[in-house]
């Protein structure tokens, strides 16, 4: 079996057992067993790190159906070879060839070196970002929960934000504390952080440990730093302007705050969209611009390595970089004084093409099923579920049976990525040593 199978499959043996904990009597609120379809939406949103629900889960959900959906959403986020790799790491068993190409293939390294090494590091600062999130919103939810719900409401959220799940036990998601900045900051770092990536937090790391005990300043930051940071914080700052100025005459969602909760506000909508899932204000009520100016970010999506989902802020990058090129008459792409390969290039325009290939099928398909619904509302749906989001308008819970079925399997490629995906169905590609001639054609 092929590492991409393995993936794959991976995913795919989360998904069911998570369904069948969800179909429990024990894992709903009534203590019935669970609808087939609500568990396995539910299931493969939280494995995915998606966030969307057909249901409450502050309410359909008793508190061992909770843990399963942060458990599921834990293991989604980490990836299925890095929690597997780290349970066999835990028992003192090595690992072999297959898993370390496994582990360099999932986490899109250059190299199988230090593989062990690699996942104790992710394992460690996703406990020490989760652990940190939830003391800092344990001061917003024990004064109102006390300490045994308000404890468990930090945890699950901090969990939420840190893999970009989006899942939330309340039932207007953050609209209750969209004029927190204790709950919006923690969120919104847990966000960013975890989509951001692991190899650009240890650089960040290994930067500040020398500048703060004043080491010798050797550290170079590499092209994948540059590029994550760069882009993640211009998009940031795009959405932010953005959101505040189409949105701020819309009395339903920024028009009837204050300027401080506008701003707010305005930060979350900019963040959140990075395959998140949270909301502090109303998705259905925002204007048309702002649900395409969401669909957008959705579809950008996060920085590879991290727990996020999307086309990625580097393919964003590299797509940009080519057109820039192409503009200025160059032959080559560069990426701060550094030329991209040729075939990081045409794996930036595979990654697109199919997404965008995945997302109208999608739409179309579901446009189908449920002719009633608005096209708008149906595209972001869709870009959410492939993104692996999970904001909404509204539409989940009240969507047909067969476009329930499409948003998992859209969920699902999301997830484990269109080309590792068809990888793992047609098999690794086989070198060529033929070349034909070339020949021009007109395009553009």
């Amino acid at each position: 079996m092929t590492v991409a199978r393995t993936i794959c499959l991976g995913f795919l043996a989360v998904i069911a057992v998570g369904t069948i904990l969800l179909m429990m009597p024990f894992s709903t609120s009534n203590g019935t067993w669970n609808d087939l379809i609500v568990a396995l939406f539910t299931s493969t949103s939280a494995v995915c790190v998606t966030g969307l629900s057909v249901v409450d889960p502050g309410t359909y959900f008793s508190f061992w159906g909770q843990l399963f959906i942060a458990l599921l959403a834990q293991i989604g986020g980490l990836g299925y070879m890095t929690t597997t790799t780290f349970l066999i790491l835990l028992i003192g068993r090595r690992f072999d060839m297959r898993q370390k190409i496994a582990i360099q293939q999932a986490l899109d390294r250059p190299g199988m070196s230090g593989s062990a090494q690699v996942i104790r590091s992710i394992i460690a600062t996703t406990l020490i970002f989760e652990i940190t999130g939830t003391f800092l919103l344990l001061p917003a939810f024990v004064p109102e929960y006390g300490w045994s719900k308000g404890l468990w409401l930090a945890i699950f959220h901090s969990i939420n934000a840190w893999n970009n799940a989006g899942f939330s036990l309340f039932k207007d998601n953050l609209i209750g504390y969209q004029s927190s900045f204790l709950v919006v900051f923690t969120i919104t770092m847990l966000i960013i952080f975890g989509g951001i990536g692991y190899q650009v937090i240890l650089e960040m790391y290994l930067w500040l440990r020398d500048r703060i005990f004043k080491k010798k300043y050797n550290q170079i930051f590499s092209l994948d730093f540059k590029v994550a940071t760069s882009t993640t914080i211009i998009l940031l700052v795009i959405g932010l302007i953005a959101f505040f100025c189409i949105e701020i005459r819309n009395p339903e969602t920024f028009g009837s705050l204050n300027f401080r909760d506008q701003i707010l506000v305005a930060w979350f909508q900019s963040v959140t969209p990075r395959t998140a899932g949270f909301n502090t204000i109303d998705i259905g009520k925002m204007t048309t611009a702002g649900l395409f100016i969401t669909i957008a970010l959705m579809f950008i999506g996060a920085s590879p390595g991290g727990t996020g989902g999307g086309m990625k802020t580097t393919t964003l990058r590299v797509l940009t970089s080519c057109t820039k090129a192409i503009l200025q008459g160059k032959e080559e792409v560069l990426l701060y004084d550094r030329k991209i390969a040729i075939s990081l290039i045409l794996k930036a325009v595979g990654v697109l093409v199919a997404s965008v290939a995945t997302v109208i099928l999608a739409t179309i398909l579901i446009s189908l099923t449920d002719p009633t619904l608005d096209f708008i509302q149906i595209l972001f749906e869709v870009v959410s579920a492939f993104a692996t989001v999970g904001l909404s308008t509204g539409i989940t819970g009240s969507i047909s049976i067969t476009a329930k079925l499409i948003l998992i399997i859209t969920m699902y490629i999301g997830r484990v990525g269109v080309l590792l995906l068809m990888s793992a169905v047609l098999g690794d590609p086989l070198p060529t040593r033929i070349h034909y001639p070339e020949e021009n054609l007109l395009v553009g």
